[in-house]
């Protein structure tokens, strides 16, 4: 029987795509949950699985580049997943196959938050020696972070009083959204998805837009397992972090008005009260930006 991995005209590949295509016959395939930007399929062999990753929605990320990036950060023992293979199918859409490493994290706990800060900080503070000769892409911070914020007058004055108070250090390689839907687990070991926003960036801010999300999606008990185990390998001032997290409130704010970020029962008022605690956004009453 045929499956998606033999229609696709395969452009870079390691020697363990040629296995499985050479036992096709015996793979099984899996629908999985569906991103915003792609189909998601888990094929398995009888020894091990795959999740081949086909980009069929409006986004059109550089496969090549996250391939690239996932050898490398492989190679050098970062927790991402094995790429195999990336190619284009007959309908002309991207995909890219990799190891599959477990499933979504159902529940957490203090260890599991310490590990999950000591993953995003490895990251960090990887050398950019290391990276070799990719290329990695170096954004505008406000533009990238904040897309369309210019249809939005209250938010894009926010931002504005922000940036000026820090420097922007474009200098480390960045997830750009290391949240728990992007991380699996399997045999207490942690696997990092979806490097579709990976990047030269700050790293402070990296690690508040995960903080930040952790406060309004998991709590604000363990998000502070996990701020506590990352700033203890990575100094951060605690006016700046404040910025950095009054950033991320905003650009979370911003995703809401677009229709862009999940919303359960309590969001909103966790959302409020990590405004009234930071001093920036308290400041500058940010609580009529979600009431907006």
């Amino acid at each position: 029987m045929a499956t998606p991995i033999s229609t696709v005209n395969w452009i870079e590949k390691n020697e363990m795509l040629d296995d499985l295509l050479h036992n096709e016959s015996t793979l099984t395939i899996h629908q999985m949950d569906q991103g915003f930007e792609a189909e998601v399929i888990k094929i398995s062999s009888e020894k091990e699985s795959f999740v081949l990753k086909i980009w069929n929605k409006s986004s059109n990320p550089d496969v090549r580049f996250q391939y690239h990036l996932l050898n490398v950060l492989f190679e050098k023992g970062l927790s991402v997943s094995r790429p195999v293979a990336w190619g284009v199918n007959p309908y002309s859409e991207k995909v890219l196959l990799t190891t599959f490493d477990g499933m979504p994290i159902r529940k957490v706990n203090k260890k599991k938050m310490t590990g999950i800060a000591n993953i995003l900080s490895n990251l960090h503070q990887m050398p950019l020696i290391d990276i070799g000769d990719i290329h990695l892409p170096k954004f505008d911070f406000v533009s990238y972070v904040f897309p369309g914020l210019s249809e939005h007058s209250d938010l894009h004055n926010a931002i504005q009083s922000l940036v000026r108070l820090i420097e922007i250090k474009q200098e480390n390689v960045i997830h750009g959204d290391f949240h728990l839907g992007n991380i699996v687990e399997e045999d207490d070991q942690f696997t990092i998805l979806d490097w579709t926003n990976g990047q030269l960036g700050d790293a402070r801010y990296d690690f508040a837009w995960s903080l930040t999300l952790k406060k309004i999606y998991i709590s604000e008990r363990h998000a502070l397992f996990f701020r506590s185990a990352y700033l203890m390998k990575n100094d951060i001032r605690e006016k700046e972090l404040e910025v950095f997290e009054a950033l991320a409130c905003i650009r979370w704010i911003l995703l809401y008005r677009n229709g862009g970020v999940p919303k359960g029962p309590n969001t909103i008022d966790r959302v409020k009260s990590l405004i009234k605690n930071n001093p920036y956004l308290d400041e500058m009453d940010a609580n009529n930006f979600v009431n907006s």
